[in-house]
């Protein structure tokens, strides 16, 4: 018997569950990961979604949120939802939205960040592929380790991420921000590689948002899903939504 909380239950049919997954609480286990997990509490309470999906490490799962991110996530409860939602991952037709906030103030109001993401040499991590850094190899003879590089670029993988400003603050952007494409850490690497890593995050920093975070010592990422839509099995669109967790909240009234 697990002490964990079950996961806030935003809405909830035969089909699928929508929930409010915590900062965290990780999504499934693997690698370093011993704590109890979102798999677990979902097999607790749901003994029947075992054989639901394509691992029996993640019943039910759909798409995962980093564990220290919060927000909107969907669980199907039978094999045939799940394949249905899962399709519309692929097909991109599933929307979902975040709210952030960066270190630094972003001069756009509006942006459009495509670059490729991989996986980095440090297996834990992804790296994203500024289009600048792609043309300055492709324009010279490589060297080896250059031509190794560039063999690795040709594994990255597309990822579109659009923001719009909701607010700028001396040191800080708030940020809405719309996916196109699901990849690992796909907001995080995007805003670090851009110049504007998000606050609190523990693997993509730069040594002004290493001291910022420090000083903020805000506990976790601050990015929450709080947007999300699909289509059930019947066609009909399903839109949620959450207000900001209220540590971010109080985080926002402690700064200028």
């Amino acid at each position: 018997m697990t002490t964990t909380n079950f996961p806030e239950i935003v809405f909830e049919t035969d089909d699928y569950l929508v929930i409010n997954k915590p900062a965290g609480l990780a999504v499934h286990g693997g690698g370093n990961i011993k704590d109890i997990t979102l798999a677990d509490l979902l097999l607790e309470r749901y003994p029947e979604i075992k054989t639901v999906g394509d691992d029996p490490v993640r019943p039910g799962i759909v798409h995962r949120l980093d564990k220290e991110v919060s927000g909107l996530m969907v669980i199907a409860k039978n094999n045939e939802t799940f394949l249905h939602l899962k399709n519309q991952f692929k097909d991109r037709d599933i929307h979902k939205e975040y709210i952030a906030l960066v270190n630094g103030k972003i001069i756009n109001d509006y942006g459009e960040i495509d670059f490729p993401i991989k996986r980095s040499r440090e297996g834990y991590k992804m790296a994203a592929m500024p289009h600048n850094t792609v043309d300055l190899l492709s324009r010279r003879n490589p060297t080896d380790r250059d031509q190794g590089n560039l063999e690795g670029m040709f594994k990255s993988r597309e990822a579109i991420t659009e923001y719009n400003v909701i607010k700028r603050f001396i040191h800080y952007t708030l940020v809405q921000v719309k996916i196109k494409t699901g990849r690992t850490h796909q907001i995080r690497v995007h805003f670090f590689a851009l110049g504007y890593p998000l606050v609190g995050d523990p693997l993509y920093f730069n040594k002004k948002s290493k001291i910022q975070n420090k000083k903020a010592n805000l506990g976790r990422i601050f990015l929450a899903a709080n947007k999300l839509s699909f289509k059930d099995r019947s066609g009909e669109i399903k839109n949620f939504s959450l207000e900001m967790p209220s540590e971010l909240t109080n985080f926002l009234k402690t700064i200028k």
